[in-house]
């Protein structure tokens, strides 16, 4: 793909919904693609949708197929999907998603929804820290 249309897409994902909308209309295969911001900061149009808070483009992304993960679920306040992850993978509680963004900063992005999920978090000692990768 085109690395230039690639980061138009991810950029996009960032709070530009018609862009999305259109530039994936044109390029379906857009939907999944990554875009390396430097030093394996890779994200897709999801994971900046994600950390942003923006949860109308994420479940929209989501709905047409974009891959969730444990960021995403974070945002939704999605418990049933976080805590069964920590339970199996629990070194993922210190994981960081695009921009060294943290499972903790996509639940308080997630705001009311997510709180449950924000308290279990920091239940288990996680801290709202932003690691940059570049």
């Amino acid at each position: 793909m085109d690395p230039a249309l690639v980061k138009e897409f991810v950029g996009a994902g960032h709070g530009r919904m018609e862009i999305v909308k259109t530039l994936l209309e044109e390029h379906p295969t857009l939907l999944n693609a990554a875009h390396d911001w430097r030093n394996g900061d890779f994200e897709t149009a999801l994971g900046a949708a994600s950390h942003v808070g923006h949860k109308v483009l994420a479940q929209w992304l989501v709905d047409k197929g974009a891959q969730a993960n444990i960021f995403t679920a974070a945002l939704f306040g999605r418990m049933d999907i976080v805590k069964p992850i920590l339970d199996f993978f629990p070194s993922a509680l210190h994981s960081k998603g695009p921009h060294g963004f943290t499972l903790l900063h996509h639940a308080i992005k997630g705001g009311e929804e997510a709180v449950p999920v924000k308290e279990y978090l920091e239940s288990l000692g996680a801290k709202e820290t932003k690691i940059p990768l570049g």
